[in-house]
């Protein structure tokens, strides 16, 4: 067998699988990966920053026009859709077999795929709450006309943000908690699209006890040592073709792979 094959096979043994996913689990819907991106130059400040100081919390409140600015720009992916990882992942969860997905993107393509039990570790980029009332925003308020460059709550006049953690935050605890029970429940644990240098997102496969630890990466992790299978294909891909398999059919196919 192949490893498609060898995924497909772990898939079909098991009961409690949970995938843990990163910034690779939404390239091949056209999203960049975070991590891989250039300086950017602030015009107004004379200055270059990285982009994880852009998208941290004192950057928001000491520069609030070039933070949405660079949101904006670089952050906001409005016609990104669910690609053929995700839609295999749905299937997974529709067939009881996909515990849960836990992901450290923002963009909420898993629940478009439709998924259900879906834990955000670093928020999500479709919520907005204002910081002062809570009151939250879906993604397209902070985009009208009327709420740049900053935008406000139309009941306290609050600044509304994005609800996700920023560079300076922890994650939501709750959250947190239940992604670590899951795991440490988990029979199978995927683990794709991520190197594992993020943390403290990274650190909760350590409490993985089952049995298969299957790694979907394109470049090495710090937790290959440890797996019982490590595939370096394109993750969309991969669990496309290993569900189809498993199921044997194409049901949510989007480029006839």
């Amino acid at each position: 067998m192949n490893k498609v094959d060898d995924l497909a096979e772990i898939l079909k043994n098991s009961k409690e699988a949970v995938f843990f996913g990163g910034a690779g689990m939404s390239t091949e819907s056209g999203i960049p990966d975070f991590r891989s991106a250039d300086g950017i130059y602030s015009q107004s400040l004379n200055q270059k920053f990285r982009p994880e100081e852009m998208a941290s919390h004192s950057f928001l409140v000491n520069h609030p026009k070039e933070f949405f600015e660079f949101y904006r720009q670089r952050m906001m992916f409005m016609n990104a859709k669910p690609n053929n990882g995700h839609l295999a992942l749905a299937t997974l969860e529709e067939q009881y077999i996909m515990k849960a997905e836990e992901t450290q993107n923002i963009d909420g393509l898993h629940q478009m795929a439709g998924s259900k039990r879906v834990y955000e570790l670093h928020g999500s980029s479709l919520r907005w709450p204002c910081m002062k009332c809570g009151k939250v925003y879906p993604m397209e308020y902070a985009l009208q006309d009327e709420n740049k460059p900053i935008p406000h709550c139309a009941d306290c006049g609050g600044v509304v943000r994005p609800g996700v953690v920023l560079y300076e935050e922890g994650l939501d605890d709750e959250t947190v908690e239940n992604a670590i029970r899951a795991i440490g429940a988990a029979d199978t644990l995927i683990v794709g699209g991520t190197s594992l240098v993020v943390y403290p997102a990274a650190g909760m496969i350590r409490y993985f006890r089952g049995k298969n630890l299957v790694i979907i990466n394109k470049t090495e992790t710090k937790a290959d040592e440890w797996a019982n299978l490590v595939i370096r294909d394109p993750i969309g891909e991969t669990l496309h073709k290993a569900v189809s398999r498993l199921f044997n059919n194409e049901r949510g196919s989007t480029n006839g792979n």
